[in-house]
């Protein structure tokens, strides 16, 4: 839920990322322009939303004639893995860049998650967050 009470709600296997700011300065100090940063081919950010998951009919409910009408199958969803709250790693190229209520956020195919980092504790003042300087890629 934003400030002016609006909320966006993800659907299917979608992720609602907050995105971190790229690294403007490598670890030596040099300063990389915002092209350089943008080449990047993952970007790091904070799970803000989850959609339901993907979207499966069980077997059973399609019956033996699935062309004739009947009522429609009950829809039940396979969960994502991926909870609020967590940091993800994920690829730059699959996500779409939106805005909403002023703040810039990512729609990330659950597929194009790379790896997630998630507080065991029950304390989520320990901010874990990916650095470029912990992967090589």
């Amino acid at each position: 839920m934003f400030g002016d009470g609006r909320k966006l709600v993800v659907v299917g296997d979608r992720v609602l990322v907050s995105p971190t700011k790229g690294e403007e300065k490598t670890r030596e100090g040099l300063i990389l322009p915002a092209s350089a940063v943008e080449k990047n081919e993952v970007q790091s950010g904070r799970v803000v939303e989850v959609g339901p998951g993907t979207p499966m009919t069980p077997p059973a409910d399609i019956g033996d004639e699935p062309w004739k009408m009947s009522d429609p199958p009950t829809l039940k969803f396979l969960p994502l893995e991926a909870n609020v709250g967590d940091q993800v790693l994920f690829l730059r190229k699959a996500a779409i860049e939106i805005e909403f209520a002023g703040d810039s956020f990512l729609i990330v195919p659950h597929g194009a998650i790379l790896v997630l980092a998630r507080d065991e504790d029950s304390d989520k003042d320990n901010d874990t967050e990916f650095r470029e300087d912990d992967f090589k890629i």
